[in-house]
């Protein structure tokens, strides 16, 4: 069974195990050597070459000829009347009075070798007069050269672009003051997230809000890429707290570098760093959000060489060297995780008008198509190596959950141009409704997991994403079935509310169990925790987008409450170990998608339905809103260099 050490951590994501140390341990003390040390042997080594070049030069009395390269000793042939030779059309000038000129030049190098022999003693003798701290400092000043000459290299220009008509990026603002009320206490504990993240975790992937001090997970590697950064910065922008969107575009300017000697997820630094950059970018028009994404993307792409083309789990960003996690399916990739790219790599397409990131997602789609799929549904793993199924697990939770999604999404974000995509979303939600839902004794409809022939009646908090979904590709559906979609979401809804309101705290546990008496309840300890989710919060979005039933924001508060009251503390927000506990404990972890989507989520939910509407924008899996690319027959772009 999963332990809390091995869930997914973020809305639709995979349960990535506590690798502990770095793969990577050496350290700077198991190498180190005193630089004055060094400096001698690097002067000693020279001395001895300028010393081994004056006594070995050649004698001018054995050779008649001495090339010293500061002159052109080979000259094409013009007059022979001079005392030369013509020998293949070139003059090899006599031996008179060149001689002299020769014995002369070898003094002068002979000369010269010993000045610059003299001044590297000078040199040598200065740099030993120097503190330890004045060495070490010279040395980082000539690091952060290369650094910066390097930056320069990455930082090309990439091809203009038009961009899409991007309509609903400012105000939302309600007319109802109760409504506008809420929505600003939501703006507020953003802002007291995101303060205490300033405090305390700056340039962190995320925070400690007990502890107060930086917090990372083996998803990031062992690397500072300050994730709570890239992930939030959408969410400053749309509740138009500028300043501290500034704050984080700064630091992503000076300071977020890929050339690291890091292990990370592909799927995760995808979703929070390019999708959170590529929003940045459309939202704001700043230039470093798209060039950032571009030189990310390309620290990804070797996680993608492989026998089938099915990426890696993890690749390292300075090496490029992949491999899969130790616990999936004797080497597999996952389903939710290789399936979870296409949207941001269109946008990549698009953007930059190479069709490399393209490619990739639809190579990746078209194997798919290829496989049998057993009782229609996809399994959760697949071997990169061989390209078949690894164990028959099923499941519309972690490890599937958002591969579903990108597939209705992909043809949502083609203007509803992919139709492919659309078939793969239709075949699939009808294999999942037909083997994977049911309702339960009580009449709760739930979504089960299909292990081995067997359906688990269990669904967990990252199932409930699936609401949403629902309701979204309600419209285009098979046979006239929108209204049948959309209630199936409505009562997905309903069930995952029903999570949060039979506990103590009024947070919805980790996974709840449909088992005889026991409905919508979690059983066992380690299912009971809330790590601040948001796919509850954000099914309740989209179900008020589409019905506009008041319910939803009625929950919604309900949740922000609860959030509130059992998960504040003075230094951020932190998750909660036991929801059904009157006086629970603490994870002390601030999510970074508690800031990109959870917040987000609820300000949207507390919005008017002009802010980011559902026609022109498609959110990604972290909740960033990528625009609809209106095109006429193909899902890329209308960028003349791709066409």
């Amino acid at each position: 069974m999963t332990t809390p050490a091995l869930l997914p951590l973020s809305g639709r994501r995979l349960p990535p195990l506590n690798l502990g140390a770095s793969a990577f341990p050496h350290h700077r003390a198991t190498l180190r050597l005193s630089e004055k040390f060094i400096l001698l042997l690097i002067l000693s080594a020279f001395i001895t070459l300028c010393f081994g070049a004056f006594f070995f030069l050649p004698d001018s009395s054995k050779h008649k000829r001495f090339d010293l390269g500061l002159e052109d000793v080979l000259i094409p042939h013009v007059d022979t009347s001079k005392g030369g030779k013509n020998l293949g059309g070139f003059l090899i000038h006599g031996q008179g009075h060149d001689e002299h000129r020769h014995r002369e030049e070898e003094e002068r190098l002979r000369n010269k070798i010993r000045a610059d022999h003299e001044k590297a003693l000078e040199e040598a003798k200065e740099k030993l007069k120097k503190s330890r701290d004045e060495i070490q400092a010279e040395i980082q000043t000539e690091k952060n050269k290369v650094v910066q000459e390097l930056k320069k290299k990455d930082s090309k220009p990439l091809p203009p672009v038009p961009l899409p008509n991007l309509i609903g990026i400012n105000s939302g603002e309600p007319a109802d003051p109760d409504i506008r009320e809420k929505r600003n206490k939501i703006k507020e504990m953003m802002k007291h997230a995101w303060d205490n993240y300033r405090q305390y975790g700056w340039g962190h992937n995320e925070l400690k809000p007990i502890a107060r001090k930086g917090h990372s997970t083996n998803i990031f590697g062992n690397s500072q890429m300050g994730a709570t950064i890239v992930d939030a910065l959408d969410t400053l922008y749309i509740m138009g707290l500028h300043d501290e969107f500034r704050e984080g575009q700064e630091w992503i300017d000076k300071n977020l570098d890929f050339s690291v000697n890091s292990e990370v997820s592909v799927f995760e630094v995808n979703i929070r760093f390019i999708g959170g950059l590529l929003a940045a970018y459309y939202l704001s028009g700043q230039e470093v959000f798209k060039i950032k994404a571009v030189q990310l993307a390309g620290k990804l792409l070797p996680a993608f060489n492989t026998p089938t083309g099915i990426p890696w789990a993890m690749v390292n960003l300075k090496s490029g060297v992949g491999r899969n996690w130790g616990w999936a399916s004797a080497g597999s990739s996952i389903l939710a995780e290789f399936g979870t790219l296409h949207m941001e790599f269109v946008h990549l397409s698009y953007l930059t008008g190479d069709p490399v990131y393209y490619n990739k997602v639809m190579h990746i789609r078209k194997l798919l198509q290829k496989m049998d799929r057993p009782n229609g549904l996809y399994p959760n793993y697949l071997n990169p190596r061989t390209g078949r199924w690894g164990q028959h697990h099923t499941s519309v939770g972690g490890l599937g959950d958002s591969f579903y999604e990108y597939l209705l999404k992909a043809w949502l974000m083609s203007d509803k141009m992919d139709t492919e995509a659309r078939k793969m979303y239709d075949d699939a939600i009808e294999a999942i409704e037909k083997h994977l839902i049911r309702k339960s004794n009580g009449g709760l409809t739930f979504i089960g997991e299909w292990k081995n022939g067997h359906l688990e009646r269990k669904m967990g908090h990252l199932t409930c994403f699936a609401g949403g979904m629902f309701a979204l590709g309600a419209d285009g559906s098979r046979d006239d079935k929108a209204g049948h979609y959309l209630q199936l979401g409505a009562e997905i809804a309903h069930t995952c509310h029903e999570s949060y309101d039979r506990t103590t705290l009024k947070l919805g546990p980790e996974a709840f169990k449909f088992d005889g008496g026991v409905e919508a309840v979690a059983v066992r300890q380690n299912e009971k925790y809330y790590i601040l989710r948001p796919e509850v919060i954000e099914t309740y979005w989209y179900m008020w987008r589409f019905t506009h039933d008041p319910k939803y924001r009625q929950w919604g508060w309900e949740a922000t409450q609860a959030i509130d009251k059992y998960c504040r503390v003075s230094g951020g927000f932190s998750g909660v170990k036991d929801v059904y506990s009157s006086s629970p404990t603490y994870d002390d972890v601030q999510q970074s998608f508690f800031l990109a989507e959870t917040l987000k989520y609820l300000y949207l939910l507390f919005s008017s339905d002009d802010l980011l509407p559902l026609d022109n924008w498609v959110f990604n899996t972290e909740a960033h809103p990528l625009p609809v690319l209106h095109l006429a027959n193909t899902t890329l772009s209308g960028n003349p260099a791709y066409r």
